[in-house]
């Protein structure tokens, strides 16, 4: 296994810098999600750790192993694609052996290990058919069992779900995390799934135009986003422009939420973050900003509102369904927020002022 530094990183396609001084450090044994939309150069960092894209600046090392100028051959990685580039020739035996083969492996210790890989992927009773007969999840299944056994020091995924349908994403993300756990492989996996990093990861770097924007826990991720394009990135959240007076976020004259962390900044300006299920909804007489109801959305588990405020501000607002009705638009209501979750930005929503790395200055 191996533990992953990346040093001042830098990627260059002709004179546009898409990679500038990144830095980064993945735990042995860890899985990584590289996190955000297309174009964030998420892909482009893993093919820069697999070595098929070159390096500008800077330093990668395995362990204490610059791999910078190593071919991609001999940094003992596994790769899975999200095309799946298993061989349509071969069958699924042959396709789990091609890397052993390589190696020259004798051909008892490949029949021997193929056998285990597929029993363990669940894809020994397809042993004998080629790829076209095969379902889009145990094309799957196989590519990723060609990459672990050859028992690679690093496992690379790059949107390996992103062809699948929505109930087969969710149940092989499920297969691909108990295996990582399993083998205890380091594993860097790319996605512009929110929900699919949040379900697999360790730690997630949030990516934008080639920044890392936060490096996290999913938990920490949502919880404590540090601006306000990781908030709205993971999951939803309402972005409500207010003022923080007296350590009190004041959303109207007559409801104030006081903040009970220490603020970075002075009294001023702010973005206030709340998201959807951290509205506490209850009727237009209670305490609370008011509201009317602009339309509902019932989903068996949660029903969905869309409230617009006094204010002017139009919220997104989840509460669990109840055996009592749905309420109807053109009802009017008071929100209140819970305030231990709520999320407080800087004017520009670069800052989360309720962050403690960011209090002391880190």
């Amino acid at each position: 296994m191996s533990r992953i530094r990346i040093h001042n990183a830098v990627k260059k396609y002709g004179n546009n810098t898409v990679i500038s001084n990144l830095n980064l450090e993945i735990k042995d044994g860890e899985f990584f999600t590289l996190l955000g939309a297309s174009g964030c150069g998420k892909t482009t960092l893993l093919r820069m750790i697999a070595g098929f894209n070159s390096i500008e600046g800077g330093d990668i090392y395995f362990n204490d192993t610059r791999i910078n100028d190593m071919e991609p051959s001999r940094r003992n990685i596994g790769m899975v694609f999200q095309n799946y580039a298993i061989f349509p020739h071969l069958t699924v035996r042959e396709n789990v052996a091609f890397g052993l083969k390589q190696k020259k492996y004798d051909k008892s210790r490949i029949a021997e290990e193929t056998n285990q890989m597929m029993k363990a992927m669940q894809i020994d009773a397809y042993a004998d058919r080629l790829p076209e007969k095969l379902s889009g999840g145990q094309q799957q299944r196989v590519a990723l069992a060609r990459a672990l056994v050859i028992k690679p020091d690093v496992l690379l995924m790059d949107e390996p779900l992103s062809n699948l349908d929505a109930k087969l994403r969710v149940e092989m993300r499920q297969v691909i995390r108990d295996i990582q756990k399993e083998v205890g492989i380091t594993t860097v996996y790319v996605t512009h799934d929110q929900e699919e990093a949040m379900a697999i990861s360790d730690k997630i770097a949030v990516m934008k135009d080639g920044i890392i924007q936060h490096l996290g826990t999913p938990k920490d991720i949502y919880q404590r986003p540090k601006n306000q394009f990781v908030a709205t990135f993971i999951g939803h959240s309402n972005m409500i422009k207010t003022y923080l007076i007296n350590g009190e976020v004041r959303f109207t004259e007559n409801y104030r939420v006081p903040i009970k962390m220490p603020v970075k900044r002075a009294d001023g300006k702010i973005i206030c973050s709340i998201r959807p299920e951290e509205f506490m909804i209850g009727n237009e007489k209670e305490e609370g900003i008011k509201g009317i109801i602009k339309n509902s959305m019932y989903l068996g588990l949660n029903t969905y509102y869309t409230i617009q405020l006094e204010t002017g501000d139009v919220v997104e607002v989840v509460e669990e369904s109840t055996m009592s009705d749905t309420l109807e638009p053109h009802t009017r209501v008071s929100l209140k927020v819970k305030e231990e979750k709520i999320n407080v930005f800087d004017e520009s929503g670069s800052l989360n002022l309720l962050r403690n790395d960011e209090r002391h200055g880190s």
